[in-house]
């Protein structure tokens, strides 16, 4: 499963929603559904643009946590 870091970014730096969105310019909704980690996907883009505004790496922003075998269900 992969997770978006970004609320804890966030969190850490002290930055509000509307902060982000005013040092990357990427949309509100957008960076709320990252925030939050509400969103299945994300652009690009967006990455690029959250990169740079950030000074992130995707790296920082993405997180890949395995699947833990014994829980799945057949």
């Amino acid at each position: 499963m992969i997770v978006c870091r970004l609320g804890e970014i966030m969190e850490e730096r002290n930055l509000s929603n509307r902060n982000v969105v005013e040092i990357t310019g990427v949309s509100r909704n957008t960076v709320k559904g990252l925030q939050t980690d509400a969103s299945r996907r994300v652009d690009y883009d967006t990455l690029d643009r959250l990169c740079e505004g950030l000074k992130l790496t995707p790296g920082d922003i993405l997180k890949y946590i395995p699947n833990n075998k014994e829980d799945e269900t057949d």
